[in-house]
């Protein structure tokens, strides 16, 4: 008799067992079948009040039971069906495919004209001399001639830090030149590139902080054919050998005497007279022999050696061989811009 009672839970409890689930939908009818509110296990637990008192514990016992696992069915159900999902969603890579290109980096014009510009100062013998971007006023300026009311000291040209009034950010690389004259003796031929910074309204043709390339030649017997014959082999080197250059004279304070050498660029279209403000000419860079009271100042006896400095902005370069409208380009580190190099 005690039989009768329990073989439908224990049908119940076979039938949980051997249930399989393949998708969500047959999930959902397991959950409603056993776990619904209508549940094929609700009338089982309502035959309890029926059966004889001494098979109650024992039966109560078998139907929680199936309940149980029922609950622990489906958890485990609607996990495997979960991980097949999220499995499914997984593409398989066709390694008969070609690699994905990659995505590699350019580099930056003004790398590629420094670079450019020092390769080609190292065939006659220069070597590179960097050194610290925040300088003090002795390098920068007193150790190069530059008095104490030369307009290059106002506010207005150069960053000086708030905290320590006596530094600043270097306004041209010729500090290079100033700390290694005073550190090594003649014979000297160095190259000294860097960043720069001027106190400079930005603008599509000058901004506050730039690169330049700054040369220095000291021994004994230089002279200013040996500063020329110089600055040709550059340009002849940078811009092709039939390139025509020109010194015109100028000032600064560190050289005398002192020239500005242009380029002919020519008057090709409508840009070549913008640029060169329709003269076919274009200034590159400034030069000239290096005043007597530099090489003093730096510990180098002027009766016995001369030398001659230079220095060209690389933007300005840039901007000739590229035809690179905006110097602000060359900051923004937009990539459409920089791709192209």
């Amino acid at each position: 008799m005690s039989q009768d009672w329990f073989l439908p839970i224990k049908q119940v409890i076979q039938a949980i067992q051997s249930e399989a689930v393949s998708d969500a939908a047959t999930l959902e009818r397991f959950r409603i079948q056993y776990l619904g509110s209508k549940n094929i296990l609700k009338p089982l637990f309502s035959e309890i009040a029926k059966v004889p008192n001494e098979l109650k514990k024992e039966y109560g016992q078998l139907v929680n039971e199936a309940k149980q696992l029922a609950e622990s069915k489906f958890k485990e159900l609607s996990e495997s069906i979960a991980d097949q999902s999220s499995h499914a969603d997984i593409i398989k890579p066709d390694l008969s495919l070609p690699a994905a290109d990659i995505n590699r980096g350019s580099r930056h014009p003004i790398s590629i004209v420094m670079d450019r510009i020092v390769d080609i100062f190292s065939k006659i013998g220069f070597a590179v001399a960097e050194d610290r971007e925040i300088e003090d006023d002795w390098n920068n300026f007193t150790a190069l001639n530059t008095p104490d009311d030369h307009p290059a000291r106002d506010m207005q040209d150069t960053f000086y830090l708030r905290d320590f009034p006596s530094l600043l950010l270097r306004t041209h690389t010729s500090s290079v030149q100033s700390r290694y004259m005073t550190a090594n003796k003649p014979p000297i031929r160095i190259l000294a590139p860097g960043r720069v910074y001027r106190n400079e309204t930005i603008s599509a043709r000058s901004h506050c902080q730039f690169h330049q390339v700054e040369g220095l030649y000291i021994d004994k017997n230089v002279s200013m054919a040996d500063l020329k014959q110089t600055l040709l082999f550059f340009a002849q080197e940078m811009f092709g050998p039939d390139v025509k250059i020109r010194l015109r004279p100028s000032f600064f304070p560190f050289t005398e005497p002192s020239a500005e050498m242009d380029i002919y660029w020519g008057l090709k279209d409508e840009t070549d007279h913008r640029i060169t403000k329709g003269t076919g000419w274009l200034e590159i860079l400034g030069c000239g022999m290096v005043d007597p009271a530099v090489l003093q100042n730096c510990g180098i006896d002027p009766n016995e050696y001369s030398g001659f400095a230079f220095g060209m902005g690389i933007e300005r370069q840039a901007m000739l061989l590229y035809k690179i409208p905006d110097i602000r380009y060359y900051f923004e580190n937009d990539l459409r811009f920089l791709k192209q190099f």
